[in-house]
């Protein structure tokens, strides 16, 4: 390991707490983007700096710049939103963004299309529905994910309460996204601003917290740097399962990089959860790379030094160390669709958004029938409208009546609750046109592609079977594909490498069977795995495991 930093080292390092040129390149409007120093730190801000890459061939030709523009993530713990929270955010979409939102892998909302003369006004009206973007990128603990309905059960009410209390733990203390996007006034003197648990150069790198409650494994717990899994007792929490050390992120042709299934390092107590949480992202603040960035995230922490390593070093900075890890299963990691009843007597729906994306589309108007739902007399002061880890989202806590009302919206705008089961378990990165690391289609290309697939199933007798299909269009894996049990990477354009063998539960990574393959090709490699796996599976045997068990993979 080489002993120089990173360039970003510097960057943060000079930023003055994030706060760099910002508030002044803002203020630019000649030019569209940011600096490249700024363009870093707006990152931690909940930003990127993107473009329309349909458009950068006619205007390079034109000699004009790119068609530049911000996406902005919310910062969301648990997903949950009010009605009338979600409701601003949808006006937001409409009035500073594409019209459209995007319901995120990490449960919650990208606003794309903000143009720069935009930006201080979205922030500014999520600052006014009590929402913000702070830290929901960049190299800091981002936002927090936990189980997709709070309201089933206590212990899943616990869930989303200690996602919401791991945000707050760790969120930068800087006053910089006040003072840059809302206009804050800076206070000078007294005590020097300072990092409590980041310090002035924060994270080698991005950093991703999830709390499940088994049997479902929603939030993907083994894709992560941490994430907790609940032991649930007489109703309760009671403590959890600490995994460590997962992670999606490659780069083609660099087998130094790798994604990689977090460990289980043992159990804490309920009340030790954020003390656990600390330890472990600060081993990493003093530990992880800061020379190569391709290499900084908390799996090659861990594999650099070793598992046993990291646990000793996590436990010495613990009051009292980790216990062994409890029993406990998991059965699925993806979303039950549909509706369900509490105890209550409330009604929750989970439905199903393909890709994330809410938009109204020819008959299809997702948009508009969600604000219709949000903004039902009784439901806009009691409900709640709820972002899933798999790009779904639960319209929760409903009375009879007002089911009765959303089944009618839902009707009245084209919105069919019923998919095929390949479709409502897919997922796809937002890729081209604005995702500037894309290399190949993904969000707007899945959809076309499951419709053959699912021609091709439905030959074999296959239709029902659950089967976890995730694409993105780079190596990057936002949409988690290296734990699906089958997996389309982007490698060029139109071309994917194909990964089969994940599994079900998402416990365990896929490899990867073809490269570089078109769509042709793809569906050639996956009909006669299909039909054998019609003839030879086992009772109750998914695609993933079956590709193993059989030696495909």
């Amino acid at each position: 390991m080489t002993d120089t930093l990173s360039r970003n080292e510097d960057i943060k390092a000079r930023s003055d707490f994030l706060r760099g040129t910002l508030a002044e390149e803002l203020g630019e409007q000649a030019f569209g983007g940011l600096s490249e120093d700024d363009g870093q730190l707006v990152k931690f801000h909940g930003m990127y700096v993107q473009d329309d890459r349909d458009l950068r061939p006619e205007r390079a030709k034109r000699k004009l710049d790119r068609a530049y523009m911000f996406m902005a993530r919310l910062r969301v713990p648990g997903g949950v939103l009010t009605p009338r929270q979600y409701l601003s955010m949808d006006r937001l979409a409409t009035e500073r963004g594409n019209a459209t939102l995007r319901f995120t892998t990490r449960q919650t909302i990208q606003f794309h299309g903000i143009i720069k003369s935009n930006v201080r006004a979205a922030t500014r009206a999520m600052d006014a529905a009590l929402l913000d973007t702070i830290a929901a990128c960049g190299d800091v603990n981002r936002n927090v994910m936990a189980v997709g309905n709070p309201y089933l059960s206590r212990a899943h009410g616990e869930a989303v309460e200690a996602a919401r209390r791991l945000s707050a733990h760790f969120l930068p203390r800087t006053g910089a996204w006040r003072e840059i996007f809302i206009g804050d006034r800076r206070v000078l003197g007294g005590e020097p601003e300072a990092e409590p648990i980041y310090g002035p150069t924060y994270l080698p790198r991005k950093f991703k917290m999830t709390v499940a409650v088994p049997p479902s494994n929603d939030v993907d717990v083994f894709a992560h740097d941490l994430s907790f899994i609940a032991i649930v007792e007489n109703g309760g929490i009671v403590g959890y399962n600490v995994v460590v050390g997962g992670g999606m992120g490659a780069t083609h042709g660099e087998p130094e990089t790798y994604p990689r299934v977090g460990d289980i390092i043992g159990y804490c107590p309920a009340d030790q959860l954020v003390a656990v949480a600390e330890a472990v992202l600060t081993t990493q603040r003093d530990f992880g790379n800061r020379s190569n960035r391709k290499r900084a995230r908390l799996k090659y922490t861990i594999d650099d030094r070793g598992l046993d390593w990291f646990k000793t070093e996590v436990n010495s900075r613990l009051a009292k160390p980790l216990e062994p890890e409890r029993k406990f299963q998991f059965t699925g990691n993806g979303d039950a669709l549909g509706w369900t009843r509490d105890e209550e007597g409330l009604n929750h729906l989970t439905l199903f958004v393909e890709n994330g994306r809410v938009a109204d589309r020819g008959d299809w108007r997702l948009k508009s029938a969600l604000v219709a739902i949000a903004s039902l007399e009784g439901f806009i002061d009691r409900g709640a409208v709820i972002m899933t880890a798999n790009q779904n989202v639960i319209v929760a806590r409903a009375t009879d009546g007002e089911r009765e009302k959303i089944d009618l919206i839902l009707a009245g705008h084209g919105v069919i609750q019923s998919q095929s089961a390949l479709r409502e378990s897919a997922m796809a990165c937002v890729a081209l046109p604005t995702c500037g690391l894309a290399l190949a289609e993904s969000e707007r290309y899945l959809p076309d592609l499951i419709t053959m697939i699912d021609q091709m199933l439905a030959t074999h007798g296959l239709s029902e079977q659950k089967i976890t299909l995730r694409m993105t269009g780079c190596p990057n894996g936002c949409a988690r594909p290296y734990i699906a049990e089958i997996g389309l990477i982007g490698r060029n354009p139109g071309r994917y490498n194909l990964h089969l063998g994940g599994a079900a539960d998402g416990s365990r990574l896929n490899s990867l069977l073809h490269e570089n393959l078109n769509e042709a090709e793809i569906l050639e490699s996956l009909d006669p795995l299909f039909a054998a796996y019609a003839k030879n599976r086992e009772p109750g045997e998914g695609f993933g495991d079956f590709t193993r068990r059989t030696g495909i993979i």
